[in-house]
């Protein structure tokens, strides 16, 4: 958002008159932009998962050796950051983490 926009903003919520459609507006862009975004990340993190976990077995392999197996078949920009992230935060439910000197996964319906 412009620092014009917040400064309008500002301005009209201590009592000066404003755009306020035009202050709508932008703010309404704002959201649909950061909601684009979310639903691609999403859509990004959904297309790796069978690809990921569909690696696991129930002997425990680091991000670096799952990675290492399907980085060509994931998703254009899906790095082993994400792919740790996801073990972590979003596939968790499927997933069993091992803590060791480095953390292994194994999958939990092996």
């Amino acid at each position: 958002m412009k620092k014009a926009t917040l400064e309008q903003i500002l301005d009209y919520l201590h009592g000066a008159t404003a755009d306020t459609a035009a202050i709508a507006a932008e703010i309404e862009q704002e959201l649909a932009r950061g909601k684009a975004k979310a639903d691609a990340n999403r859509e990004l993190y959904a297309a790796a998962k069978d690809i990921v976990l569909g690696v696991l077995t129930d002997t425990p392999v680091t991000v670096a050796e799952i990675y290492d197996e399907v980085k060509g078949k994931l998703p254009e920009g899906f790095g082993k950051g994400k792919v740790q992230y996801a073990l972590s935060h979003y596939w968790e439910a499927d997933v069993v983490a091992h803590d060791g000197k480095t953390k292994g996964y194994t999958r939990k319906d092996v």
